[in-house]
């Protein structure tokens, strides 16, 4: 009678093909992409175009513009443009208008501080010098665009009222009064991202347009500050604006007042960067 045999072992299953051996680094099935600039920009361009104060402001800023911009050239005539270019209308709005962009440019940053939805922004974007390039890029495009578009309108229109009014060229002014407000939205982005609050930023950026064009009255009363208050006054965003649209022409077009905001700008911008890096989120 022959013994019984003991049962074989069974063999472990084999693993899926999927799951790694031991002893292997993991490989994820999903496709890994490494991120870069175009990222960021597409997810601001996103952000800008989704929010309704995106809406407000820019709608806010072309009924200003362009309302009061068509309100003023159907009251002009052929004389009113002997000297000064037919986009001149446009200066009534922009006044009142740029404070628009510096209230965008504020909230582009600053609103995202106030959710906290800045920590999921930098947990998926690490490199924070990138988000912050990207708001300022998609930023000022959409700002110059829309304010170029603004101008040329109004610009176009008046020509069609005087076609033989002037002949001094005006889509140059289109150019530097767009870059001119665009910079001062730029320039509140940046104090945006140093303050990281709203109503301390917008007020700020209101105090540096406003203050200048206020304080050159009383610095002037006094001899020894007459000289501070002039130059302040020259600068200013009224009187700057004004150069850039050719209403004062003996002072120049308008080149050293945005050369100086250009500068300014510049600074504030590395100020943001570096207070970026440095502090916590």
């Amino acid at each position: 009678m022959s013994t019984p045999q003991p049962p074989m072992p069974q063999q472990a299953a084999a693993a899926p093909a999927w799951q790694a051996a031991p002893g292997t680094s993991y490989t994820s099935p999903i496709p890994v992409t490494r991120t870069h600039l175009g990222h960021a920009l597409h997810s601001e361009w996103t952000k800008i175009k989704s929010v309704r104060s995106t809406m407000w402001t820019l709608g806010t800023f072309l009924l200003l513009v362009i309302g009061i911009g068509f309100l003023v050239a159907v009251q002009t005539t052929d004389e009113d443009f002997g000297d000064v270019p037919f986009t001149v209308p446009a200066f009534i709005g922009l006044l009142l208008g740029q404070l628009c962009l510096i209230t965008l440019g504020v909230l582009v940053v600053s609103s995202e501080y106030g959710t906290g939805m800045i920590r999921t922004t930098f947990t998926a974007s690490p490199q924070r010098h990138r988000v912050l390039a990207a708001k300022l890029i998609i930023f000022f495009a959409v700002a110059f665009t829309v304010s170029a578009l603004a101008i040329g309108l109004i610009g176009l229109f008046t020509a069609s009222l005087h076609s033989g009014g002037s002949d001094i060229p005006w889509v140059g002014t289109v150019f530097m009064g767009a870059l001119y407000v665009s910079l001062l939205g730029m320039l509140s982005l940046a104090v945006g991202s140093m303050l990281r609050h709203s109503a301390g930023a917008i007020t700020t950026m209101l105090g540096v347009v406003l203050l200048p064009s206020i304080l050159p009255a009383f610095l002037m009363m006094s001899e020894t500050l007459r000289t501070i208050g002039e130059k302040m006054q020259e600068y200013a965003a009224i009187s700057s604006l004004a150069r850039v649209f050719r209403l004062d022409n003996e002072s120049g077009n308008g080149a050293a007042q945005l050369g100086l905001l250009a500068g300014v700008t510049a600074a504030a911008v590395v100020a943001a960067f570096v207070l970026l890096e440095r502090r916590d989120v």
